[in-house]
């Protein structure tokens, strides 16, 4: 083989060899610029799921509170009107106190009119003792009366009379006590949706920053630290209930 011919095979061998790297260089290029891409892709694409899901839960947030309030209002409105019907209870229960006192007086009067044979003055006592009733005895007392046993000296021994003064001032305070659980819950779910707007609000900032960093390797550990904090606050939102009575479509109806 001559000399020449071997000078032409070795700057074919060079020439491969230098198409090769070059190839090999430019794969790495392409490579290099399409991971990038993809990282400046996924940026923006999970900026805005989170700007999305930052803003329902500001709105689910807000719900959460206005409910609460609310709920408070109510609450307080009904233990008043509950405290008040309490003492007007107590009240009444007092003056059947005193009537049945009082009947207990007209009885006894009565009683002597006919143990001293005066048959017309207990007549007159009777009547006046029935009149006393129909005017100072409230409908529990007079039903409690009716309800008397023979062994019994007083109707308010009559099993649930006392409870029955009470009945209206104990299902407002019930209902207000019913409220109150529902505000604080509310409370707390409020709570819960700006812990998770805190959170969202970091993600925001991890994937802001993305780009500050020059070597991909960076740009990918950030952004995933990102990514599993908006899974992770995500996840912990759908555990929180939803405000009562919420029907997304209610907001969208016609007026």
């Amino acid at each position: 083989m001559s000399e020449e011919t071997k000078t032409e095979e070795l700057k074919e061998e060079v020439k491969a060899e230098v198409k090769e790297a070059e190839k090999k260089e430019e794969g790495g290029k392409k490579k290099k610029g399409m991971s990038e891409n993809t990282v400046e892709v996924l940026v923006a694409v999970f900026l805005g799921i989170t700007a999305l899901l930052t803003a329902w839960a500001s709105w689910i947030g807000s719900l959460h509170g206005g409910n609460q309030a609310t709920n408070y209002t109510k609450s307080n409105n009904l233990a008043a009107e509950g405290n008040s019907e309490y003492n007007s209870a107590i009240q009444m229960y007092l003056s059947d106190l005193m009537a049945w006192n009082t009947m207990m007086e007209y009885s006894f009067d009565k009683e002597l009119a006919k143990a001293r044979g005066d048959e017309l003055e207990a007549a007159l006592i009777e009547e006046k003792l029935s009149s006393y009733a129909e005017q100072n005895c409230s409908e529990i007392l007079l039903n409690a009366i009716n309800d008397m046993g023979d062994d019994m000296e007083s109707p308010f021994e009559v099993e649930g009379t006392v409870d029955q003064y009470f009945v209206t001032a104990n299902e407002l305070l019930a209902e207000s006590q019913e409220l109150l659980e529902q505000g604080q819950k509310d409370n707390a779910n409020g709570d819960a949706y700006n812990l998770v707007n805190v959170i969202y609000s970091v993600v925001l900032f991890m994937l802001g920053i993305v780009g500050v960093f020059k070597k991909i390797p960076n740009r990918k550990a950030v952004l995933f630290i990102g990514v599993i904090g908006l899974v992770l606050a995500t996840v912990y939102m759908c555990t929180i209930p939803m405000p009562t009575g919420f029907d997304i479509g209610s907001f969208f109806a016609s007026k």
